[in-house]
């Protein structure tokens, strides 16, 4: 089986918005409340703002494949998390997802590092990443590819408020 990884482009609008529901719903449901989860998805993975996505020169997207099916994706762009420190020409990785039937054997690594390239593609700079704070296996990972913590906020996903980790290399 091919597995192959590729940027995104307009016409993966749909594609994104059904996946970025479904990876979402995949990792997180069993902690939100379906109304609040039902919300949260219209609002952050709805088609609207996945096109939106696409069509901003300043982020990319890229699809993971596996036999022409989407497995996986990842968005990045100019960072906007709630820290003093961000400055408009740092970057982040805003999302990273595989479907967990494709996790493990390298997939999820080569979408970060496709991404963590695109963000450093003009030279390096800083780079930051939210993630949950009992998402310990992403933040062993990111803390082995230089990223440290750095701040704290509440991530909304409808009435429910999360604390995610504020990362930043650079």
């Amino acid at each position: 089986m091919s597995t192959t990884l590729r940027r995104a482009v307009a016409e993966d609008a749909q594609t994104l918005s059904a996946l970025g529901a479904r990876t979402f719903t995949e990792t997180f449901a069993h902690l939100y409340p379906p109304e609040d989860l039902a919300a949260f998805l219209a609002y952050a993975y709805g088609l609207e703002r996945t096109q939106r996505d696409l069509a901003d020169p300043d982020k990319a997207s890229w699809i993971l494949e596996k036999d022409g099916t989407a497995i996986g994706y990842a968005l990045a762009g100019p960072c906007d998390l709630p820290h003093p420190d961000v400055q408009a020409d740092h970057g982040e990785l805003k999302r990273i997802y595989v479907l967990k039937d494709h996790q493990g054997g390298g997939n999820g690594s080569r979408l970060l590092n496709t991404v963590l390239d695109w963000l450093e593609k003009d030279g390096p700079r800083p780079l930051w990443i939210g993630v949950w704070s009992e998402n310990f296996g992403a933040q062993r990972l990111y803390g082995r590819m230089g990223f440290t913590k750095v701040g704290e906020y509440f991530f909304p996903v409808g009435q429910v408020r999360d604390l995610e980790f504020i990362l930043r290399r650079g």
